[in-house]
Formats: C-alpha cells, sequence, structure tokens
C-alpha cells in the first residue's frame, strides 16, 4: 500500500521511466537483492518519483529511502544535504551508500539492510 502523504509528482515520470532503464552497476547490483520482495518479504521501488526527487530506491511500508552516490554527487554535498533534510521532512528515512562500496560489497550492503529491518520489526511476519 503506497503511503498517501508521499507525494507522487507526475512530472518526473518521464525522468523516473529513464531512469529505471539507464542504472548503474550499483543500482544493478543492488536491485538484484530487492527485486520481487526478495529483501525480508518488503516490496521496494527503483527509481521512485516523490516529492521534487527521484530516489534510487524507496519501500512504501518502512519509509526507507535508499541513495548510491557515486562521481555525479562530487561536490553536490549541499545540495544532497538538503534533498535529504526534505526526504526525512516527510518522514522518510534515508540511507545512502556509496557506489564504490556496493560494487565491492554489496553482500554486506545487504546484510546492513536486513539487520536494520530487523531491528525494527515489532511483529514476526510485519
Amino acid at each position: 500500500m503506497e503511503d498517501r502523504w508521499v507525494r507522487y509528482n507526475p512530472r518526473l515520470k518521464q525522468i523516473a521511466r529513464k531512469l529505471r532503464k539507464d542504472m548503474t552497476l550499483s543500482e544493478i547490483l543492488l536491485w538484484q537483492h530487492m527485486k520481487g520482495k526478495q529483501l525480508l518479504w518488503y516490496d521496494f521501488h527503483r527509481q521512485k518519483p516523490i516529492d521534487e526527487y527521484v530516489v534510487d530506491f524507496y519501500c512504501p511500508r518502512l519509509k526507507l529511502v535508499l541513495e548510491i552516490d557515486g562521481d555525479s554527487h562530487e561536490g553536490k554535498e549541499e545540495e544532497d544535504k538538503i534533498r535529504q533534510e526534505k526526504l526525512e521532512s516527510l518522514g522518510l528515512t534515508v540511507m545512502r551508500f556509496w557506489d564504490w562500496d556496493v560494487k565491492d560489497n554489496v553482500d554486506g550492503i545487504v546484510e546492513h539492510l536486513r539487520e536494520w529491518i530487523e531491528a525494527r520489526r515489532t511483529h514476526p511476519k510485519d
């Protein structure tokens, strides 16, 4: 069930569609572990428009945004900070990972996500 309070921006639909077609290697590697509810049965969306942004991955049930930062983020620290603060103001948790870290250690990233999810579960089937 999609959160009604997370504003979907239809103007970003085409951009999101293009980004899904042109995923980076690190996005593809991480997506292989999340698609089809593979990650503890949680549904993740890739390249999801939220407010004025397209986030790399989003899980509505967890209110979790995953961002993979690569070379394109160099020199954009202030923009990333503003973006993260805006997403967090919507009640979302934002996790950032470096592109090279995902490429070198995707299993470690997935395990970190599993542990984070498990720590927040309140019911065995949650």
